[in-house]
């Protein structure tokens, strides 16, 4: 691969410290967490003492002040281990931080983002409802204002890290004027009256990452959980966000596009077929090697919206697009590395296999390929 100029010393030592951290206390213990549907709260915690959790939030709030670089040696490391039940909980988690830091009040910010950084609170978000999809204006949740209260009633179905959730970040209707200017952002407490969870869902992949169903019955909340100044302003809090999800979204899908490629290049240099290793067949080191180009353009591009995103210069639509190449990159380099597995690249013993489930869903998540392309579109 080319030689990449992101990164300082710094950022590699950090790298070094999450890769023992993988190896150590994660990979060995992480398809139990598939069978039991989470990852354990003392992990999160761990990862919070190693300051591998919220490493950008800053220090007056108990993190490190670090840049986003930080983040995106996490969001590689996680996902292209093969560890997705931190690479997907613990970026959900990441965003609920940033929302807090950047929307919340003083208190919001003092009451939750330490316990977040120390992996103590786990955050997640409501976006999605069971009728939904990627229609955030068609959201029928809805807060009514009462007195010093809002009394909330609706569910909310695809929900990371919902079974194990502290606080909720719920997107819900506040006004009725029929447009995006209804939509409100209000922090929701585990353990309120009316507030309930599912039992998680039977998901294809990312088993050990808990999503469930939540539901919301005349749940009443403190009107100083609003997050910002006033109602009205969640979709374009939402909005400003999405393009860093987005991206983050896309360094967790290159990641495991190259992870495939690693292992299948290894399975075929080890496996013999006829009198020969897989890999000194044409056909397997010509599929390789096309493999390995797109993969390097994948990584170009991505390190090139990290740069755009470290200037605050990273558009909706330079995003959306590297969101919508990786996500049909990942799935595309892991069928082809999957066949050149033969019979055992179907055994979920294999680390392709479980690729194989994982990244079905980077189609979907975060914005569906669909509306990538419409963002796309939209800027021809």
């Amino acid at each position: 691969m080319i030689p990449r100029t992101l990164f300082s010393s710094e950022h590699e030592d950090y790298r070094r410290l999450t890769q023992r951290f993988l190896a150590d206390e994660v990979l060995p213990f992480h398809a139990q967490w598939e069978k039991e549907k989470r990852v354990p709260r003392e992990i999160w915690r761990r990862a919070g003492e190693l300051g591998l959790l919220l490493p950008c939030i800053p220090e007056e709030y108990g993190g490190y002040g670090a840049d986003r670089l930080y983040s995106m040696v996490i969001g590689e490391e996680y996902m292209g281990s093969g560890a997705s039940g931190l690479g997907i909980g613990f970026g959900v988690h990441a965003l609920v931080a940033g929302y807090i830091l950047h929307y919340g009040s003083e208190q919001q910010k003092q009451t939750w983002l330490p316990k977040m950084v120390s992996g103590e609170a786990i955050g997640s978000i409501a976006m999605t409802e069971p009728n939904t999809g990627s229609d955030l204006q068609a959201v029928k949740t809805r807060a009514v204002r009462d007195g010093d209260d809002y009394v909330i009633t609706g569910s909310k179905t695809f929900i990371s890290n919902g079974v194990q959730s502290d606080l909720v970040v719920v997107v819900c209707k506040t006004g009725t004027t029929g447009t995006a200017r209804d939509i409100s952002l209000i922090i929701v407490e585990s353990g309120r009256d009316g507030y309930a969870k599912s039992q998680p869902l039977e998901k294809i992949g990312l088993h050990a990452q808990d999503t469930c169903m939540l539901f919301f019955d005349n749940v009443r909340v403190p009107c100083s959980n609003l997050l910002g100044p006033e109602e009205g302003k969640g979709f374009g809090q939402l909005m400003r966000d999405l393009a860093w999800e987005r991206i983050s979204g896309a360094i967790g899908f290159q990641a495991q596009a190259e992870a495939a490629l690693r292992h299948t290049v290894d399975y075929t240099k080890g496996r013999t077929v006829f009198g020969k290793p897989v890999f000194d067949f044409q056909n397997s080191r010509f599929k390789l090697a096309e493999l390995k180009t797109e993969i390097q353009i994948g990584r170009s591009w991505v390190d090139s919206c990290m740069e755009l995103a470290l200037r605050n210069e990273l558009t909706p639509e330079a995003a959306a697009m590297a969101k919508h190449w990786t996500a049909e990159l990942s799935l595309r380099v892991v069928e082809e590395c999957l066949q050149l597995h033969g019979g055992n690249g179907y055994m979920t013993e294999y680390p392709i296999a479980r690729l194989f489930l994982d990244t079905r869903g980077n189609r979907i998540w975060g914005g569906s390929r669909e509306v990538m392309k419409e963002i796309i579109a939209r800027t021809l």
